[in-house]
């Protein structure tokens, strides 16, 4: 499965920033060893139901450490017996792309 999710404190801190408690749950998904990427907006995660809910706990669990009040959002594409789609739906498109060229 992917899971795009976005996690932040509903606050921020003094300047507006929520970047700091948001490199701890990037920290979390990096070091969970699951293929994933991080963009502006969400960071997404690749692999099977019980590890990518897991590490979405745990990276929530790290922004709530510093905030009393979190904001998640998730989207899944569940397809099961589909690995790589990470890389390989992004290449799909660029295919399209380049053949309309």
């Amino acid at each position: 499965m992917l899971v795009a999710f976005s996690v932040a404190p509903s606050g921020s801190d003094s300047s507006g920033s929520v970047a700091k408690a948001v490199a701890e749950a990037v920290r979390i998904v990096r070091e969970s060893g699951l293929p994933n990427e991080t963009n502006a907006m969400f960071t997404l995660i690749e692999g099977e139901w019980d590890e990518v809910m897991d590490v979405v706990k745990r990276a929530t669990e790290a922004v709530q450490a510093s905030a009393p009040r979190v904001s998640l959002v998730l989207k899944a594409d569940i397809r099961p017996g589909y690995t790589g789609q990470l890389a390989a739906k992004v290449q799909r498109i660029e295919e399209h792309l380049s053949d309309s060229s």
